[in-house]
């Protein structure tokens, strides 16, 4: 029987330990609760009146230091944008992990909730992810279980990984994660305001004319407005639908005037942006076991660092 290995969690860190891992011709699965790969490389979509709307409501852009992550954005197709440094994907940032994931086997909107059995033989315990919920009791209905699987990957942020391996909690614990919330709008009219923003010491970490970005509608004026992690913690829990205005606000104070009703608006909170305190090693394997954590909590809170962990974890299993 072909040995195959589990990855849990298909964002950079899971796809860069997959595409790794198989270009030495090791079988791979990947388990991902969202609909495609990417994680925070997410792009969410709508219409209205007939247009159809896009935002980028994770990762803004990409930035490439090292030569492996380089060749992996320019493979994906990734474009400069607002500047030749920056790279976003192409017509959005989830066309990058979908290039990335080209003939890997991923199983899409599924929980994966237990590991069960023992090294060499793994299995995994899913759920659809509408049911079962990171954080939450696992449903009552009954699981798909799959494998027996060589070894374990787990590549989802660090304070859901301590559900998964409640053993590698006082590892994992230091890590820690500012949210944010996130919101999409779109306008009928211009906004007087520049394509990006970071201001500094406000509620707004970041916001963008997402519609200036290459190869989207351009006369759409679609933003995305991500607020501060002071913000967003002091309305952690509020609902999504409480967050549109009062974040549309604070970017009228950046216009200096008013600003006019969006024509759509929607709002996301990511429990797990920006990290604060990584790992500060590049992954964790327990060769015993045979399982291994990756992602960009191990390193730092770039994009680029999730990319280098997942391969990093990946040359200590097949070096």
């Amino acid at each position: 029987m072909t040995e195959t290995i589990a990855i849990l969690g298909a964002g950079l860190a899971g796809l860069s330990a997959a595409r790794h891992l198989a270009a030495r011709g090791i079988a791979v699965r990947l388990f991902d609760k969202g609909r495609a790969p990417g994680g925070r490389l997410a792009t969410r979509r709508a219409e209205h009146a007939g247009r159809r709307l896009q935002f980028d409501h994770g990762a803004q852009y990409l930035r490439a230091a090292g030569p492996g992550f380089a060749a992996a954005l320019e493979a994906a197709g990734a474009a400069p944008w607002p500047d030749p440094a920056r790279r976003v994907g192409i017509p959005g940032m989830s066309a990058l992990p979908r290039a990335l994931a080209e003939g890997l086997a991923i199983t899409a909107s599924r929980h994966a909730g237990r590991i069960l059995g023992e090294a060499g033989a793994w299995r995994i315990q899913h759920w659809d992810a509408k049911e079962a919920k990171p954080g939450t009791p696992l449903p009552a209905t009954p699981p798909i279980e799959d494998g027996p699987f060589s070894a374990v990957l787990v590549t989802i942020p660090a304070p859901q990984a301590i559900d998964l391996l409640p053993g590698m909690a006082d590892a994992l614990r230091p890590v820690r994660y500012a949210p944010c919330w996130t919101v999409m709008a779109h306008f009928d009219a211009k906004l007087p305001l520049p394509d990006t923003l970071r201001p500094e010491g406000h509620a707004i970490g970041w916001a963008a004319r997402d519609s200036s970005k290459p190869g989207r509608d351009g006369a759409a004026e679609c933003w995305v407005v991500q607020a501060a992690p002071a913000w967003t913690r002091a309305h952690l829990e509020a609902h999504a639908e409480d967050i549109v205005a009062p974040l549309l606000a604070e970017l009228a104070t950046l216009a200096g005037a008013p600003l006019p009703a969006p024509a759509w608006a929607a709002a996301h909170r990511w429990r797990y942006s920006l990290l604060e305190a990584p790992l500060g090693q590049p992954f964790l394997w327990d060769a015993t076991r045979r399982i291994g954590l990756a992602g960009d909590w191990c390193l730092a809170g770039r994009a680029e660092a999730a990319w280098d962990s997942g391969a990093a974890l990946a040359a200590a299993l097949a070096p």
